[in-house]
């Protein structure tokens, strides 16, 4: 398994070093100070489920059903906190070393570890329900079907297990590379078909049920004499809006792809190894370098780029109200106007970095660090933004907006 396994950071000098073997690594952007912020942020609450140290790159983001809050830390903790206090209502610890999750529905957490071991917990109480070993570790969260919950481990297989006892019910694979980057992304459940990119630039669409394929697109193709160059990983999470699928890939493409069938509508060339967020006009994507792009939903055309945080790391993107937010290698957390894409403010999450997807929900956002510190914010539009908002309290946002 090491032989293929890259660690990012190890990758991303690499490819610098591609460039100019005497050159060094650029150091990330500084960050400057925001002139007459739009938008005032406000720390709701916070928490923790441990789990710092190593700086492994897992897979361990936040998940919300109802009015609750699901997290996992690396020594094993999985907890429930109220949505809107930050109040813990249940923790329970799993005595593994945990690296993918949390996955929620139907009632069950769902969360993975470093040696393949699937947990699922009573998402009301806190119990442990069943824990059933795969191969492979997962470094991703699991999706929760109806009846079924779909893990995806490194070696390039997406499996479904029984929501009922974690029998394993079916596996689809992929031939994977060589050479890769170190995480997987997240399956996707979507009108009973689980969706998964993989590390060879597919995106795989199977029926929950039984594991058939439902489609099959090769989104990234790799290019390039050597494996580095060749890298195409897809290891950010697809999103999915209405009849659309979204997608976003290392050193490949970003794409638009129909639900139903897989047919591509539309690529672009992008890096990106985070993944995308989308609202009813506008696809936002991180960039492997750090910049933070929109482009058209239908089409696919850049619509702006904001390029003051070039190799800071970025998460993957959340739209939240009127913004659209990244966090970054320092904990930062920074908001942009989704219109414009002009800075809008920021703050601070901790002293840890943020590798997971913030997220959004409610009107609010959460994210967790790779310390496994939490944190609600909430952002209010100020000075234009928020005549602008008070004009038309009651309207639909605007295409974009």
């Amino acid at each position: 398994m090491k032989y293929r396994v890259l660690v990012l950071a190890a990758a991303m000098l690499a490819l610098v070093a591609c460039a100019s073997k005497e050159k060094k690594a650029e150091k990330p952007a500084e960050l400057v100070d925001i002139k007459n912020p739009s938008v005032r942020i406000e720390k709701l609450w916070g928490g923790s489920v441990g789990g710092g140290g190593k700086k492994l790159r897992l897979g361990l983001g936040l998940a919300s059903e109802g009015n609750r809050l699901f997290a996992a830390g690396r020594d094993g903790d999985v907890a429930a906190f109220d949505l809107k206090s930050g109040k813990q209502v249940w923790r329970m610890d799993t005595k593994l070393v945990l690296s993918g999750g949390t996955g929620v529905g139907s009632g069950v957490v769902a969360v993975g570890s470093a040696d393949g071991q699937v947990v699922a917990i009573g998402a009301e109480d806190g119990k442990e329900r069943w824990r059933h070993e795969v191969k492979g570790e997962i470094l991703s969260a699991p999706a929760v079907a109806e009846k079924e919950v779909i893990i995806r481990t490194v070696d390039g297989t997406l499996r479904g297990l029984s929501l009922a006892d974690g029998t394993e019910l079916w596996s689809a694979e992929q031939q994977i590379p060589r050479l890769t980057l170190r995480g997987t992304a997240a399956p996707v459940v979507a009108r009973d078909i689980a969706i998964s990119g993989f590390d060879n630039g597919r995106v795989l669409a199977v029926n929950v049920a039984d594991g058939a394929t439902v489609w099959d697109s090769p989104v990234s193709p790799s290019h390039g004499r050597t494996e580095l160059e060749r890298l195409n990983d897809i290891d950010g999470a697809v999103k999915v809006l209405g009849d659309d699928v979204f997608v976003a890939g290392f050193q490949g493409r970003a794409a638009m792809l129909a639900l139903d069938s897989g047919q591509i509508w539309w690529t672009r060339d992008v890096s990106s190894y985070r993944g995308v967020d989308v609202d009813d006009d506008q696809v936002y994507i991180s960039e492997s370098g750090g910049d933070l792009v929109a482009l058209k939903r239908r089409s696919g055309v850049e619509v702006w780029r904001a390029d003051a945080l070039k190799r800071r790391s970025l998460s993957a993107p959340a739209v939240v109200g009127d913004y659209v937010v990244v966090a970054d290698l320092d904990g930062y957390v920074h908001w942009f106007d989704r219109i414009t894409g002009s800075p809008a403010g920021r703050t601070k999450s901790g002293g840890a970095r943020v590798t997971n997807a913030p997220l959004s929900a409610e009107g609010n956002l959460y994210l967790i660090n790779d310390a496994g510190e939490i944190l609600a914010l909430h952002g209010s539009p100020v000075g234009a933004r928020a005549a602008q908002s008070e004009a038309a309290p009651a309207a639909t946002p605007a295409p974009g907006g």
